[in-house]
Formats: structure tokens, C-alpha cells, sequence
């Protein structure tokens, strides 16, 4: 028996649900499940409540132990579901000591926001995956108004650079091919540490350390935080992969201001502008709310232009949620249906630019790192499908792109 882990959410999750993994397995907690929640939305909450009935219907002898933001932020309320055993907060969830005692009394949820430090786990098994995360980063001093990920996770806190290598290089040398630096904020790395390092320097001396690593991926940037040293890195390192995931939630500046985030829209279309002149073959993807508290239609359509003018590719779309506590939560909200259809026309606008890139592919070559037999993801993180013949999970291969689906490239393994 193994220990299983459920997981919802962001990359960071799934960093932390594979340490757990570990942890727990080290511990001797076979055939316990795990499931590690997300508070970004109520539907995310939602389908972890919904996973824990099932779970403690299917395995009614399992210990089901709770753990994540959700979790971190209203510990009684899941302790309350059928089944579960223990809930264990963000702060001590990646504690060996925690799954040592998990037999003992259950010790009560600490405070996040008294966490100081961010320790450096290292991971070199990844699920079903020929690619490796990293957390660099953990917490977040920002405070936008829709948002409860804060006190979820605690302030910002940066894993120490030696730290970071030290994991690359045993991930690399366990046969991983990609790594993907993932946090909460991760371009508020570096504070914290002696010599406050930024982001950009952090990852320079990364792949100068560990220059056997063949490519480098950043989870989502913050539109005004890329640093100087990075943007060199954008146009000069070619490990460093052409791809950038951008938290920008919406396209009107008004909306921006009351969701109190710390760029405008021109700041978006501005810094995808310059990544595109310093490395032409840059692509993007970006996290977008529909249906923000006060939002118009014309508040909307901005957003909605905003993949043109952006030249967005991959679209991570919300429909607003309210979050318990927040400042968006007491402002005047839209109807659901009105959410969920803007939403939807969102979706599909990134559908029709994601199809333009696969498009614009068709005929070049791509250097494609396959997680399955017959699935992989260019440097670009477009999808790929073989049509034909297969490949070793953790390969990278050359192959001309010989058409496309709505969801994917296709190619033809020789």
C-alpha cells in the first residue's frame, strides 16, 4: 500500500503534495490519502470536500488527513467532513517531526503568519512526471482585495540559493530533464536573504551552477517585478524556455485598481512587447478573473482585447469568486450566470489564440520533452501529440510539426 495525495490547485500544491508523499511514506502511513486543498475559489473547495466523501466512501478504513490553504484558513470546518482524521496547516505540513507524530493527539493549526522561514525539501520523485518543481518561494505580503492566499500560506519567505541548487542538481542527476522554479510570488524572491538577491540573480547563478540542467521554466511572474538581471536572461539564455506565465486578472485599469494590483494595463502589453523583441519566438499564458465585483461589459471587453493586445496564448480563466473576509467580497457583486458567461467567452478566446499558435507551428520543428509515450510539451509549452510511433517518458526529441487539434500540435515519430 501506498500513500495516496490528492491535490488542488497551483504548481505549488504539487511540490508540496509529493514531500508529503515522502514524508508520509517515510513515516510508515501507508494507505493513508492526503488531500491537499486550495482556497483560490469556492469550486476549488468545493471538488476537495467533494474528493474527501468520496475517499471516505471508497476507503472507509483509511486515515484521510487534510492539509492546504483551505484547510490552513478554516481547520474545523474540514475536521467537521466524514472521515477525516487530522488536519494539518501549511506551516507544518512539510515537517518531518508533523508525520512522525501523526499517531499522537492532533496538535492545533498554527499561525501562518508568524512563519519565518521556508526550508528547502528536497523532491526527487515526481508522480507521472518527466518534469520536476522547485519551490523557491513561499507566502505572499501583497493584499489584493479578492484574494485569501495570504493567509493561506503567511508572508513571503525565499528558499536560500544554495538550497535551490542543491535540489536542481539532484533532480537532474535523478534523470529529470525540465525544472520549473514555482512559489507563491516568486518574483518577491530574495528579501529576505543576506544580500537580497532578486529573482534574476538567483536564476543566473542557478544555471551557471547546474549548467548539466537543459531547461528552465518560471512559474508566474508579477507584470512589474521582472528584474534587470532576468530580462538579460529572457534575451540571452537559451535554457531558459520561451515561455512566460503572467499574473495579470484583468484588463481595465480601474478594475486593476480596485482588485489592488500593482500594474496597469499598459504594463502588461509593455513588458510582453519588450520579452518579444529580446526573444521573437516568446509565448504567453496568463491567469484571468471574468466578473470581477462592479465589472462592466466594458470593463470586460478590455480584458478580452487585452489577449490580442497581449498576444496571449494560454489563458488560465476564473469566473470571480468571493472569497470569506476579503474587500472584494463587500463590493457590489455580479450574478453568477453573468460570471460564468463572461468566463466562458474568455475561454474561448483563448481557445481561438492558443489555435493561431498551433497554426503557426505546423511545418517548424520543436525540441519536445514527452511525459507520456505519446504526449509532450514544446519549449513554448504548447501541447504536442504523436499521430504516430511513440517516445520514452523524460526524452527530448526533434520532431517537424505536422498538424494540430483544438488541443494540441501533432507529429510523427520516425
Amino acid at each position: 500500500m501506498t500513500v495516496e495525495v490528492l491535490t488542488f490547485g497551483c504548481r505549488l500544491n504539487t511540490y508540496e503534495s509529493e514531500a508529503m508523499r515522502d514524508l508520509a511514506s517515510r513515516a510508515g502511513h501507508a494507505g493513508a490519502i492526503v488531500v491537499n486543498t486550495c482556497a483560490v475559489t469556492a469550486e476549488a473547495e468545493r471538488q476537495a470536500r467533494q474528493a474527501i466523501r468520496r475517499a471516505h466512501r471508497d476507503n472507509p478504513g483509511a486515515r484521510i488527513i487534510v492539509t492546504g490553504c483551505a484547510a490552513q484558513i478554516a481547520p474545523d470546518r474540514w475536521a467537521g467532513l466524514p472521515g477525516v482524521e487530522r488536519v494539518i496547516g501549511n506551516a507544518d505540513k512539510l515537517k518531518p517531526e508533523t508525520w512522525a507524530a501523526l499517531d499522537s493527539p492532533p496538535a492545533p493549526v498554527t499561525d501562518i503568519m508568524a512563519a519565518t522561514e521556508t526550508a528547502a525539501h528536497l523532491v526527487t520523485e515526481f508522480a507521472g512526471r518527466a518534469r520536476a518543481f522547485v519551490q523557491v518561494q513561499q507566502g505572499c505580503d501583497h493584499r489584493c482585495t479578492f484574494c485569501v492566499i495570504p493567509f493561506g500560506r503567511g508572508p513571503s519567505r525565499s528558499v536560500p540559493i544554495g538550497a535551490i541548487v542543491e535540489q536542481v542538481r539532484a533532480l537532474v542527476a535523478a534523470g529529470y530533464r525540465e525544472v520549473v522554479l514555482t512559489g507563491v510570488d516568486i518574483t518577491s524572491f530574495g528579501p529576505d536573504l543576506p544580500g537580497q538577491p532578486t529573482l534574476g540573480q538567483m536564476v543566473r547563478r542557478l544555471l551557471a551552477l547546474v549548467p548539466e540542467l537543459p531547461r528552465l521554466r518560471l512559474s508566474s511572474l508579477d507584470p512589474v517585478e521582472v528584474d534587470d538581471d532576468l530580462w538579460r536572461l529572457i534575451a540571452e539564455e537559451p535554457r531558459l524556455m520561451p515561455h512566460l506565465h503572467l499574473s495579470l486578472q484583468h484588463g481595465a485599469d480601474l478594475i486593476l485598481k480596485r482588485m489592488k494590483r500593482r500594474h496597469l494595463r499598459a504594463d502588461a502589453i509593455a513588458l510582453a512587447d519588450r520579452a518579444r523583441r529580446l526573444r521573437p519566438d516568446m509565448v504567453f499564458g496568463a491567469d484571468l478573473i471574468a466578473g470581477f465585483p462592479t465589472e462592466t461589459e466594458a470593463h470586460f471587453a478590455e480584458t478580452l482585447a487585452l489577449v490580442e493586445d497581449c498576444g496571449l496564448s494560454f489563458l488560465h480563466v476564473f469566473p470571480y469568486s468571493e472569497r470569506p473576509d476579503t474587500p472584494a467580497a463587500r463590493m457590489p457583486q455580479l450574478p453568477v450566470p453573468v460570471r460564468k458567461e463572461r468566463a466562458a467567452r474568455l475561454r474561448e478566446a483563448g481557445a481561438r489564440a492558443a489555435a493561431r499558435l498551433f497554426d503557426a507551428r505546423i511545418g517548424q520543428e520543436e525540441a519536445v520533452l514527452f511525459e507520456h509515450a505519446d504526449r509532450g510539451h514544446t519549449e513554448q509549452f504548447a501541447p504536442l501529440r504523436l499521430a504516430r510511433g511513440g517516445a520514452t517518458p523524460g526524452e527530448i526529441r526533434r520532431l517537424r510539426v505536422t498538424g494540430a487539434t483544438p488541443d494540441a500540435l501533432l507529429a510523427e515519430a520516425a
